[in-house]
């Protein structure tokens, strides 16, 4: 087999190894409900904890609102972060009094900024974290603009991997 440098490349070395779908061992997963039954059928009974899922639709269908609904539900299981990064604390808070959500456990934040997000996060200890939306959220740390590809890319990654060892 001949060798090329892009190949050499994309090899990264790993301590796992394939193995067979037969050795793999399962653990029933514990689901939240999200309190909406339809979406809970959606994500096969409930959120995973240490998942990520993305809400995704044309804007105005109602991400924000389903989201907020949501948030009723899964305050049961304990504190909710819902991070806006393109509405006002004000914004939200009517939209919940609208859909009669009031839980002291569900807390609010508007902020884009990825490392206010990690300091809201350790201050609220939430087992949910909502952000709307993920093209308003930048990393300072890298050089380019919020909403590119990089920055949603790098964003999604970040919280992928906090939501995944917390």
């Amino acid at each position: 087999v001949k060798s090329n440098s892009f190949a050499a490349k994309t090899i990264r070395h790993s301590l796992s190894e394939p193995i067979s779908i037969h050795a793999v061992t399962t653990e029933h997963e514990t689901r939240i409900s999200t309190g909406i039954t339809e979406l809970d059928r959606v994500l096969g009974g409930g959120m995973v904890r240490g998942s990520l899922v993305l809400v995704s639709g044309e804007p105005g269908i109602g991400k924000s609102t389903l989201l907020l609904q949501a948030c009723s539900g899964l305050c049961l299981s304990g504190p909710v972060l819902y991070v806006t990064g393109e509405e006002s604390l004000s914004q939200i808070k009517m939209r919940a009094q609208r859909l009669s959500i009031d839980d002291e456990r569900l807390f609010i934040f508007a902020e884009t900024e990825l490392d206010r997000v990690w300091s809201a996060i350790d201050k609220t200890s939430p087992g949910v974290v909502i952000v709307d939306s993920i093209q308003t959220m930048f990393d300072p740390q890298i050089a380019s603009t919020p909403g590119s590809v990089t920055q949603v890319r790098e964003c999604t990654m970040a919280l992928m991997q906090f939501a995944k060892t917390r």
